[in-house]
């Protein structure tokens, strides 16, 4: 990246909508839910200077529809399906590896018992836990791996998913 001034710049969430536009605005809020390694990237900053520049971004990869409400709509819709996907792989990524670790011995970092917790904390408090994590960084990484370790029901968790990403990118415009 011959634009990298600074390691700096990769926390900076304009640098991606100047170096990647749409496709790399996407990639990255799918990244922080789907990918283990995701949490990261700047996804709550980045989907703020994304609505602030979105008639742009849209116009740049798109060209113009002339109306900046349509813009930013089409902009937030393609970031909520970004997440949503983004999370259902993280969630197919946890429901694959849950049971190696439910066979896996207690060690100093891991104890089987926080499984059981989870597994009882998502049947109690899952919808809501699914569609708040979306709003806290971090949180929202690990939320869908470990909803799919416990196996919260895939429906269910589709479906809280969904609101969850449909209200975190339609929020802040």
């Amino acid at each position: 990246m011959e634009n990298l001034e600074s390691w700096k710049d990769l926390l900076n969430p304009e640098f991606y909508i100047k170096m990647g536009g749409f496709w790399l605005i996407l990639f990255i809020i799918f990244a922080e839910t789907g990918l283990f390694v995701g949490f990261f990237l700047p996804g709550d900053s980045l989907l703020f200077v994304s609505g602030i520049y979105a008639v742009d971004i849209i116009r740049e990869t798109f060209g113009s529809t002339g109306s900046e409400l349509l813009d930013t709509t089409i902009l937030a819709t393609a970031i909520a399906i970004a997440a949503i996907i983004g999370n259902e792989v993280g969630y197919w990524f946890g429901y694959k590896t849950g049971p190696a670790l439910y066979k896996r011995e207690d060690s100093f970092l891991f104890k089987k018992k926080y499984l059981f917790q989870a597994h009882d904390f998502f049947e109690e408090h899952g919808r809501l836990a699914v569609v708040m994590a979306r709003f806290l960084p971090i949180v929202r990484t690990f939320t869908p791996i470990v909803a799919g370790i416990v196996k919260m029901d895939k429906k269910e968790f589709f479906r809280d998913n969904s609101i969850g990403a449909f209200l975190w990118s339609f929020i802040p415009i």
